[in-house]
């Protein structure tokens, strides 16, 4: 399968649809569950602030995971991804209520490379936190 958008479409400045992504602590246990990352700062309140976290806290890697649904979402293809980084800057803690957190993630083409490809900057934030920085994707068009 191919991306369903074309390079020739796309011009630096598009703004993809932006999303938002609730986290409960059920999620993190769901995820903890599927990746085998049981660390108790995902789920033991009592032991995240024991090491200095202000409470449980989202897996990066689910965070992460998250936030690159915004391209895979407009491409229609998740192998269209080439290559994704990010650097972790905040946690997006979770805390114990109805209302859990949320990722809310906006992201945009910042240039046209060669080979049908475009680099996409994300920005992933929690609250008013920005909890992923230098987070980008080099995407493979139609």
């Amino acid at each position: 399968m191919t991306a369903k958008i074309a390079y020739d479409d796309v011009e630096v400045g598009t703004e993809l649809p932006a999303r938002t992504f609730p986290v409960t602590r059920a999620t993190l246990v769901q995820y903890a569950g599927a990746s085998g990352d049981f660390n108790p700062i995902h789920w033991n309140e009592k032991f995240a602030v024991e090491v200095g976290l202000p409470d449980v806290i989202a897996h990066g890697m689910f965070t992460m995971a998250e936030a690159i649904r915004v391209v895979t979402d407009w491409t229609g293809d998740p192998a269209a991804v080439v290559e994704y980084g990010v650097r972790f800057t905040k946690p997006v803690v979770v805390p114990n209520d109805d209302k859990g957190a949320t990722i809310e993630v906006s992201a945009k083409v910042a240039a046209k490379l060669d080979d049908q490809q475009v680099r996409v900057d994300l920005l992933a934030k929690s609250g008013d936190q920005k909890v992923l920085g230098m987070s980008r994707a080099v995407v493979r068009l139609a």
